[in-house]
């Protein structure tokens, strides 16, 4: 699924959500990874709209939402603030009026992640430069101890 092709407009309500093609809350946490209590967090906290709920009183979630969660998480992943996904979400809820705001949110969210890409890729030269230097040791001292095993996080030193 392509940014693009995740819908901006709110989750469309409707009174009858209890046929095949809607999800239980287990569902629809089963099918994102995540727990219950985070989608009524996310809930709670207005980053997902409150959904209508079945006769049984049980929420259920239309494709338009799943697509929402989807594009949610992948802000989240990303490292964007809860906050800032939080208000771009209210941004999202008012309608198409808000588009500009949301064009400059995630303007602004990709220019971090630029940055972000930019250093990480600047920290794996170095890494790579460390690498090289360290290949080359052992290729020119024979009395130099040879690598037998892949160092554990905690017996790895620099």
């Amino acid at each position: 699924m392509t940014p693009t092709s995740i819908p901006c407009t709110p989750s469309i309500p409707s009174t009858d959500r209890t046929d095949a093609s809607t999800l239980t809350i287990s569902e629809l946490a089963e099918r994102a990874g995540l727990s219950t209590y985070t989608l009524r967090f996310y809930e709670k906290a207005g980053v997902l709209s409150p959904t209508p709920r079945a006769t049984n009183g049980h929420r259920r979630y239309l494709d338009a939402d799943v697509r929402w969660l989807a594009f949610v998480m992948r802000l989240k992943a990303t490292g964007m603030p809860l906050a800032e996904i939080k208000r771009y979400a209210q941004l999202r809820a008012q309608g198409d009026g808000t588009v500009a705001p949301r064009l400059d949110m995630l303007l602004e969210h990709r220019e971090t992640l630029v940055r972000k890409l930019q250093e990480l890729q600047d920290n794996m030269a170095a890494l790579d430069d460390k690498v090289t230097i360290y290949q080359a040791m052992l290729q020119q001292a024979p009395s130099v101890p040879k690598r037998t095993e892949k160092p554990t996080r905690k017996s790895a030193k620099a």
